[in-house]
This record gives structure tokens, sequence and C-alpha cells, in this order.
């Protein structure tokens, strides 16, 4: 399931990235047909995972954080600060309560 969520991050984070390539640095409107696609296979991703939308929406943000991380050290490389690294723990340390929650408690 964390793979998942970690697609489905890339996904909506790609969707978000092209827009800000033409907006923010002038780049071609043709970015604007892989911004639609990013985001429908996002909304399609979000339909694979197995819970409730509520539960699926508050753990993948915790993932989209950690993924949002570490698109800002491997893409626009620049250095993670402790509280980046802090906070990064932190959510994924929510979001694998959410996921990993034992299944006789989800209804």
């Amino acid at each position: 399931m964390f793979g998942l969520f970690i697609i489905t991050a890339i996904a909506e984070i790609l969707g978000c990235y092209f827009p800000y390539l033409i907006l923010k640095e002038g780049k071609s409107a043709w970015l604007w047909l892989p911004t639609a696609l990013s985001l429908a296979v996002f909304v399609w991703l979000l339909t694979l995972h197995p819970a409730a939308s509520g539960r699926i929406y508050a753990a993948y943000g915790g993932i989209y954080i950690f993924t949002a991380l570490m698109w800002l050290r491997f893409v626009d490389q620049v250095a993670l600060t402790r509280w980046d690294i802090l906070g990064g723990v932190i959510v994924l340390c929510g979001a694998g309560l959410i996921i990993l929650q034992p299944q006789g408690l989800i209804r």
C-alpha cells in the first residue's frame, strides 16, 4: 500500500509542478497536457486504495508530505533542514498509525 501512496503523490506533485513551470518559469503552454494527464492519473490512483476515502486522504496526506520533501531534496536540489526531517518523520508516524491500524478496529 505504501508504494501506491508514493505513486499517487508523484502523480499529484507532477500535476502541480507543470503549471508551476508554465506560470513561474515561462515554460511552454503544452505542459498543460501532461498536467491534465497527471491529475487524472492521481484521481484514478486514489480510487485504487482499499479503505474508506476519508481514511485514505488522511494517511495519504502524510505520505504526500514525505514525497514532497524528497522532491525538494532531489528535484529542487535544496538541502533538507532538521525541521524538514523532523516534520517528515512525525507525519510518517501519523500516516503509519492510520495505515497499519489493526483491521478489527476498521468499520
